[in-house]
């Protein structure tokens, strides 16, 4: 795959859908965004969440200052409500624990054509707000495609948020968004190269864990990089 293009269909959906969510977490939530000026704007980049609920990916989506590409889990798409607007805003499907060379020819040809690309290292929802250890996957992306990763943490996105706002509470969603890691180029051969890359994907983690509270930090609990 030389080129990645967005088909004119999808990029209509993405004009409403945004705006629409929007609307809909300022309406059941209040949303608060830190770090705006970390982003980098009009060149490929990808945003690493931690990944707690379904709020998680449709939140950050909503309220990105550009419109991203994103990948999400291949078994979502069956499901009655989230699948049909997973397909509207051209969400690619992941087969969690495969290796899958044409969803990573996608993924380069995003970021070669200048697009940022919003992927949950931790590879599932946890339910939980405490982060589970990053699969390498991300690792393999950050080798091959030398992309910066913004780290983004979000705080308030847990499973019982829409009964939190059915009662009125409007509760508190936080984007924080970290400033970009660059990743030095791969030498490492074999197993130390595989190593590397779960390296890599553990220190992504460990600056989303610099950006969320104590409770938050889990698997990566007191290895958290915090912002300079």
């Amino acid at each position: 795959m030389t080129g990645y293009r967005v088909p004119f269909h999808i990029r209509f959906n993405r004009v409403w859908l945004k705006p629409v969510f929007r609307l809909i977490f300022h309406i059941l939530g209040r949303v608060k965004i830190t770090g705006k000026e970390n982003v980098p704007y009009g060149k490929p980049y990808i945003v690493a969440i931690n990944h707690i609920s379904i709020f998680d990916p449709p939140l950050v989506v909503a309220f990105w200052p550009e419109t991203a590409e994103v990948i999400g889990a291949s078994d979502v798409f069956a499901k009655k409500g989230q699948g049909p607007i997973l397909k509207m805003y051209g969400v690619i499907p992941v087969h969690r624990g495969d290796y899958d060379r044409t969803l990573f020819d996608k993924i380069f040809a995003i970021l070669k054509s200048g697009r940022p690309l919003i992927m949950a290292p931790e590879g599932g929802r946890s339910h939980v707000p405490a982060m589970r250890r990053a699969l390498p996957g991300i690792g393999y992306i950050i080798e091959r495609a030398q992309a910066p990763v913004v780290p983004v943490g979000l705080v308030g996105t847990t499973d019982d948020f829409w009964q939190r706002a059915k009662r009125g509470e409007r509760p508190e969603l936080e984007i924080r968004i970290g400033k970009p890691i660059i990743f030095p180029p791969m030498n490492e051969k074999g197993a130390e190269r595989r190593e590397a890359r779960q390296k890599n994907a553990d220190l992504v983690m460990c600056h989303i864990a610099g950006l969320l509270p104590e409770e938050y930090h889990g698997m990566y609990a007191g290895q958290a990089i915090y912002p300079e």
